[in-house]
């Protein structure tokens, strides 16, 4: 469940942020990683991403403290992010910000094979041989990043030749929602449960009304597909986390007396 660079503060060093991104900037710098970061703060999720273009050898202590601080890190896989000796070393800190501080991480797999990214083959196994020729006696550094990758890319993520429609937006506020679920540890699986019953129901419904015509039927499944829209909209308030005092406003309202 995304990155030359790899991240920058959409939200100052001074300011708290939930999430860091990590990125190699010339593959989704302007495309990908820019539209799901503003998918995030529409939602109201605070985010941390590199916007420096300038890039030194070493990772620096101020990104170092910023994946620390993030309670969630989405790593965005692309074909050149394993190219990154810095997105490597980003890697390798998000993974111990997960054992030490039980931070969560959402991998997701860009216009890349998660089994490229696993076991570095293809462009992976191309950059990997690249830096086992710069840093022939620092074996063990390059070790710990493969290691690092393997272990996020077993991670429970998004993989984007997956998506099924194809479509990019889509994915991306997916993607969105899935961070703003592990951020709050909202359970909607009650919901969801009821959701896929009364769906099944009311195409069962369908089904006979139209085999026998009776309008009474067709007020059955009315009532139905009314209570499965009455889900979805408390589903999609719990996912939002409305603030008590957005609630309370609306008490008195046909919409409170139906919701809550």
């Amino acid at each position: 469940m995304p990155k030359s660079s790899s991240s920058s503060s959409s939200a100052t060093p001074k300011e708290t942020h939930e999430v860091f991104l990590s990125f190699r900037g010339d593959d989704t710098r302007k495309k990908f990683t820019s539209h799901l970061n503003n998918a995030l703060r529409r939602l109201d999720i605070k985010t941390y991403i590199d916007d420096n273009l300038e890039r030194g050898d070493e990772i620096s202590q101020a990104l170092l403290k910023a994946i620390e601080e993030a309670k969630l890190s989405v790593i965005v896989f692309s074909k050149n992010y394993a190219n990154s000796k810095w997105c490597l070393d980003e890697v390798v800190k998000i993974l111990e910000c997960r054992k030490n501080n039980s931070q969560v991480i959402l991998p997701v797999f860009y216009e890349v094979d998660p089994f490229h990214v696993r076991y570095q083959r293809g462009s992976y196994a191309e950059a990997f041989a690249k830096h086992e020729e710069r840093y022939a006696n620092k074996m063990n550094m390059v070790q710990k990043w493969r290691d690092a990758l393997g272990e996020a890319a077993n991670t429970s993520g998004w993989d984007s030749l997956s998506n099924i429609n194809g479509i990019e937006a889509e994915l991306v506020e997916e993607i969105a929602k899935d961070v703003l679920q592990k951020l709050n540890h909202v359970d909607v699986s009650d919901l969801d449960k009821q959701i896929t019953k009364l769906g099944q129901l009311a195409k069962l419904q369908l089904q006979y009304y139209k085999s026998i015509s009776d309008s009474i039927y067709e007020e059955s499944y009315d009532a139905t597909v009314e209570r499965i829209t009455e889900l979805k909209m408390i589903r999609s308030i719990r996912m939002l986390r409305l603030e008590p005092e957005m609630i309370s406003f609306m008490k008195g309202s046909e919409a409170y007396e139906r919701f809550f």
